[in-house]
């Protein structure tokens, strides 16, 4: 009985996490394809009139993503709860990585809110000629577009600490963690390309994040519909009691 309580407890939380990566990766996607259809960076006058016309829609993708972030904090406590057996302060060191990407991400936020302003017809507004307040809105947007290269500098660390656990986990499968490595890597070079050589990054960008997209979709479905080899997580963890998502601390 101790045993089927174990084993549905860790995989109850594995796939509560391949749920949550699930919900992050669908907002992450539409929240993108909303930027990508509204914004024009070679005619910032019809980027401006897009958002006047869409600005609901320009909101909700904000919100998307804040409810995103708002997932990413119990999907770390979940990686962390998996893969603490494997290494307590590598799993821990992940979580810290994870948290400042987190930060840094909500924060930059408030870029995709402040290219509204400009746009907002207020009295104060009148001292600029309309192009200008096109110019204001789009480079709120394009700030933007490089906080969020440098938080996913931080994510791309994690992803090959997560990769270096799974791998020597044995109760997930090798292949998982050597993707999550190769996103971490992918992570890396665009967010890298994009602060030193963004020449080389409008060429690789977004190539270079479909290997991230087929990593983190693959973990979060291994977890949603696999979950973990409850008999050797139990090996690692060394027969603890078991403090999971359910069982408190």
């Amino acid at each position: 009985t101790n045993s089927f309580s174990m084993e549905s407890l860790i995989n109850k939380t594995a796939r509560i996490g391949g749920i949550l990566y699930l919900l992050i990766i669908i907002a992450g996607v539409l929240g993108g394809m909303v930027r990508s259809q509204l914004v024009l960076p070679d005619d910032l006058t019809a980027t401006a009139k897009n958002l006047l016309a869409s600005e609901s829609l320009w909101r909700a993708s904000i919100a998307g993503d804040l409810i995103m972030h708002i997932c990413d904090i119990p999907l770390i406590l979940i990686l962390y709860i998996l893969l603490r057996p494997v290494n307590r302060n590598l799993a821990l060191l992940a979580v810290l990585f994870n948290v400042v990407q987190t930060i840094v991400l909500v924060v930059n936020k408030l870029n995709l809110v402040t290219a509204l302003f400009p746009l907002g017809g207020a009295l104060y507004l009148n001292a600029f000629q309309p192009q200008q307040l096109h110019v204001m809105a789009y480079l709120a947007i394009k700030a933007h577009g490089y906080g969020l290269g440098v938080g996913l500098i931080f994510f791309g660390i994690e992803c090959l600490i997560v990769g270096y656990l799974i791998v020597r986990s044995g109760y997930l499968p090798k292949i998982l963690g050597i993707l999550m490595q190769v996103a971490g890597l992918c992570y890396l070079t665009n967010s890298f390309a994009l602060l030193l050589a963004p020449a080389v990054s409008d060429v690789i960008f977004p190539a270079i994040l479909i290997p991230a997209f087929i990593a983190e979709l693959s973990l979060a479905l291994w977890l949603l519909l696999k979950g973990v080899n409850t008999l050797k997580w139990e090996e690692r963890n060394g027969l603890r009691a078991y403090s999971g998502f359910f069982a408190g601390a």
